[in-house]
């Protein structure tokens, strides 16, 4: 016998004594166990998030108004119609610009503000460190609507004590088109953050100690340390908190609508969430809206499927 033949031999017996060989097939459990057990949760998925989209890009293809819901005319098929209409309207293109900047500062300010804070986190003793959690907690767990509120009486010209304080009177902050979007920014971040800096938190502290301590006694600064030791380790975390942030401020409604009355002085203040919202409500298109609802779909889509193309060609396992 040759060696090789040997080790055939050694190679088989070792498949036949685990209970299986090449030739027969896998146990059950190794392949159709995992998928049986996301069968509920691809189930409720699938009643929740599959149908409701199927039905948005339907409508989008039809010509659906108010004179087709109540019967009066029939629904026709319309194919890229809507479409065509929307981007061929210039306010779409002056919402979509303003909706990608804004949400871009809302992304990049809500990273800020919660990796800083997560680092202060690690940095502060039990009981500010307790307090600072609850006070971010009470934040994020307050309705959108509630918040909102609390911060146009904050920022109110006549009764708001942050004009009192800075000096500037009867100042409107919705009035101006910069203004009132940087005061829905700085309540978008106050209601987002504590999501970051909990998450990145918890990611601080699976860093082993003593990989911190090393580069603290070799002069690192905090910044350095952030920088190429937790930037790179907590790099799937961020991956994550960056990915729901984009989706979240991209599609932020409730702020807009009821900080700037609906989407600002003549829709100086609009973004695609509000602006589908007249278009098909306000105006009963409702097709046009599902359009709409299907562009900010696939626009989601690609940034996050190029994202993670990105950090997979980094070599990063998510």
């Amino acid at each position: 016998m040759t060696p090789n033949s040997s080790l055939t031999a050694d190679r088989s017996r070792v498949r036949v004594r685990r209970g299986w060989s090449r030739s027969s097939p896998r146990p059950w459990g190794s392949s159709g166990a995992p998928w049986l057990y996301l069968a509920p949760a691809l189930v409720v998925l699938g009643g929740l998030l599959v149908y409701p989209i199927y039905q948005l890009g339907l409508i989008s293809f039809f010509q659906y108004t108010q004179a087709q819901v109540s019967g009066g005319e029939p629904t026709t098929f319309e194919g890229f119609g809507n479409y065509s209409a929307l981007f061929s309207d210039s306010q779409f293109w002056q919402v979509l610009v303003a909706t990608v900047l804004f949400a871009g500062a809302c992304v990049v300010s809500t990273l800020a503000v919660g990796c800083a804070l997560a680092v202060l986190l690690t940095r502060v003793r039990a009981l500010p460190r307790l307090v600072l959690m609850l006070a971010a907690l009470g934040a994020w767990a307050t309705p959108a609507v509630t918040g909102s509120t609390v911060w146009l009486l904050l920022f109110d010209p006549d009764f708001g004590p942050v004009n009192r304080i800075l000096g500037l009177g009867d100042h409107s902050w919705t009035y101006g088109r910069l203004s009132a979007f940087f005061l829905v920014l700085l309540e978008v971040v106050w209601c987002s953050f504590p999501f970051v800096m909990v998450t990145v938190y918890a990611g601080i502290r699976a860093v082993p100690s003593e990989v911190l301590e090393a580069a603290a006694l070799d002069g690192a600064s905090q910044w350095r340390i952030w920088r190429s030791i937790l930037t790179p380790m907590l790099r799937p975390i961020l991956t994550v908190v960056t990915i729901q942030s984009v989706i979240w401020d991209f599609k932020v409604f409730t702020q807009i609508y009821v900080m700037t009355n609906g989407g600002g002085i003549a829709g100086q203040n609009l973004v695609l969430n509000v602006y589908a919202y007249q278009q098909a409500f306000a105006s009963s298109k409702y097709s046009l809206g599902s359009a709409i609802g299907v562009v900010m779909l696939l626009m989601l889509l690609a940034v996050t499927l190029v994202y993670l193309r990105l950090l997979r060609r980094q070599g990063e396992e998510l």
